[in-house]
């Protein structure tokens, strides 16, 4: 192994948790997560040695994982509008794993809701959702501050919304 592959294997084992719960948002779908967990690593090896730096690693590798994920759920949506239908799943009438749980419910329901959003909006509620100050935030999608605490206030406005529908 290069010193290069050797530096980014650590990479990745340090950002794993991260990228993956950027792909978790865009699908709940554990085969669609994985296969965009895995064009994201791609995305990231293209990209690793022109990382220069200029940034925080982890906020690079939110921004390609934010991009990458953007841009297949796109892609998914040009995809179902030419053929003009939604793929259908299998309908089952159980569900063995269901966890009735009220926090988990509160939980899956506000999954739900997000995922309803645009991919940009979803991005920022999940950085958000990560703890991440709104100046941060604002580095990894290209806003200001201001214009991603005005953003957040429009996103809570139209999940609260959703609750009225």
């Amino acid at each position: 192994m290069t010193p290069h592959e050797h530096e980014f294997e650590q990479c990745v084992n340090a950002y794993k948790g991260t990228i993956y719960t950027v792909c978790y948002m865009f699908s709940n779908d554990s085969d669609e997560v994985a296969d965009l967990f895995q064009e994201t690593l791609i995305n990231l090896w293209k990209g690793f040695t022109g990382f220069e730096g200029r940034s925080d690693m982890k906020t690079w590798i939110y921004r390609v994982a934010l991009n990458t994920c953007i841009t297949a759920d796109r892609r998914e949506k040009r995809r179902h509008k030419r053929i003009g239908r939604q793929p259908e799943g299998l309908d089952a009438d159980f569900n063995l794993f269901e966890d009735t749980d009220r926090d988990t419910q509160q939980i899956d329901l506000l999954h739900r809701r997000i995922s309803l959003l645009r991919p940009f909006d979803r991005a920022i509620v999940l950085l958000w959702l990560e703890n991440l100050p709104y100046d941060e935030i604002g580095k990894i999608v290209g806003l200001s501050a201001k214009a991603i605490s005005v953003r957040l206030f429009r996103i809570r406005r139209q999940l609260r919304d959703m609750s009225n529908e």
